[in-house]
């Protein structure tokens, strides 16, 4: 067997992997025979098919999975031995000229298309300087978390007319195109919460509504998309997406939800029992907690920006055409058009990969199999925590994190994760940071920026 590349370009080569009788014939008569011992065929006895009649009907199948099989361990073989830095997969090269005989087996040839990764130096901190954004924690904002947590464990009571944030507990029923009612149309009931009301004129017709009025309004204007609609009149998402009437909309409560006291009872349902007694603590605990929330977004803006320079500095450069084309291949559901739209944001991740593998390789960074434990079981009690739920012991916790561990995906993402938190440790404790305070919104805007 003789194995061989050939590059076309720094990025490009072609793989080219020749197969001799000798290479295959041995494993292929006891893949025959081991079929022949399993084989029953009419007239014959289990395991006395004559080896000619299992060449015959089974042959050509046998021999191309043993070529296969060679195949893929030759060209494994070859890249790991060579220590070929390739992206994606070998993509086998078609040629109408060479047909192969798989009824009459003699030397073999196959050629691959190979996308190299390009190489590339880094030097760390240089010349360039980071702006790491975080938002104020400010009065306002410790106040407006405080406020939230006042209206979480609030209560909804009865009010005379609706106001701002108030909701409306009323009845919708369908209309005909003279505004009438029709007898055997919808006729649901459901709420609106006012504050999400966006069309002003429709809000302002609400506001000050009382038990028993009645509008004619349309329902577009007073709800949440077409999910939202469907449910407030009880009819199905594909009717909401063509209903174009009003509706009759009848209001039979107006509640408001009146905030819980800031005091010890609700310091405790947030907190436990004795944790915090005062309004100072309890407002120090806020603040708290907003740092902590705000640290994965800190590092996502931090990330994002990093990433954004080095890529740009580097100006590495991709086998790009090889890289959509074997996207093609390997997603049967994905259109060029689609790849063609979508490269540059793909592109732009595989370098960013590329830089953490060399960042990685460069400072010896590693993950233990301890390390994969322990950052598993606290990802796991975080989300016991999230859905409100007690913490497992530590041993009930350590099998539950094994258990997700075992599946190899689950166990490569997180792996991945670990990865990714120790090259940003090493980035921010690298490069040159500023810290940039802006006010929450400014924040929450850039956040939403990075995601879009």
């Amino acid at each position: 067997m003789d194995v061989s590349i050939k590059n076309t370009d720094a990025l490009n080569a072609v793989l080219t992997v020749k197969i001799s009788n000798d290479d295959y014939k041995d494993t292929y008569n006891s893949s025959l025979k081991n079929y022949r011992k399993q084989m029953q065929l009419p007239g014959f006895r289990k395991g006395h098919v004559p080896t000619s009649v299992i060449k015959k009907k089974y042959g050509p199948s046998i021999l191309a999975e043993e070529i296969d099989k060679i195949l893929n361990k030759s060209i494994y073989d070859h890249i790991t031995e060579n220590k070929l830095n390739i992206l994606g997969n070998p993509l086998p090269i078609e040629d109408d000229n060479v047909k192969v005989d798989w009824n009459n087996p003699s030397d073999f040839e196959f050629k691959y298309e190979l996308g190299i990764a390009p190489e590339f130096t880094l030097e760390l901190p240089g010349r360039y300087k980071f702006t790491r954004y975080q938002p104020k924690v400010d009065d306002s904002l410790i106040n407006k978390q405080s406020d939230d947590y006042g209206r979480r464990y609030g209560k909804l009571i009865n009010v005379e007319k609706a106001g701002e944030r108030d909701m409306i507990l009323g009845n919708f029923k369908e209309l005909d195109e003279s505004g009438n009612v029709i007898p055997e149309g919808f006729n649901h009931s459901s709420t609106i919460s006012l504050e999400f009301i966006n069309d002003k004129k429709s809000k302002k017709r609400l506001l000050g509504s009382q038990p028993k009025d009645t509008f004619k309004i349309d329902p577009v204007k007073i709800s949440r998309g077409e999910a939202d609609m469907a449910a407030m009149l009880g009819i199905d998402k594909e009717r909401a997406k063509i209903y174009k009437r009003e509706v009759l909309l009848t209001v039979n409560e107006v509640k408001t939800l009146e905030p819980a006291n800031l005091d010890v009872a609700l310091f405790d349902k947030i907190y436990g029992a004795g944790e915090v007694k005062t309004i100072e603590e309890f407002k120090s605990k806020v603040k708290d907690d907003l740092n902590k929330m705000f640290i994965s977004d800190i590092d996502k803006l931090l990330k994002g920006e990093i990433s954004k320079t080095l890529i740009k500095k580097l100006k590495l450069k991709l086998p790009d055409q090889f890289l959509k084309k074997w996207i093609l291949s390997s997603n049967k559901e994905a259109k060029q058009e689609d790849i063609d739209k979508e490269y540059e944001s793909y592109s732009d991740g595989l370098k960013w990969q590329l830089i953490e593998n060399f960042i990685i390789r460069d400072q010896s960074i590693k993950v233990s199999g301890e390390e994969l434990l322990k950052f598993t079981m606290d990802l796991m009690g975080n989300q016991y925590i999230q859905y409100g739920m007690m913490i497992p012991e530590e041993e009930e916790l350590k099998k539950t994190a094994e258990k997700v561990l075992s599946n190899k995906e689950e166990g490569r993402k997180i792996n991945d994760m670990i990865y990714d938190k120790k090259v940003m440790e090493y980035l921010k404790n690298t490069l040159r940071i500023n810290d940039k305070f802006v006010n929450h919104e400014d924040f929450t805007k850039k956040v939403a920026e990075l995601t879009q």
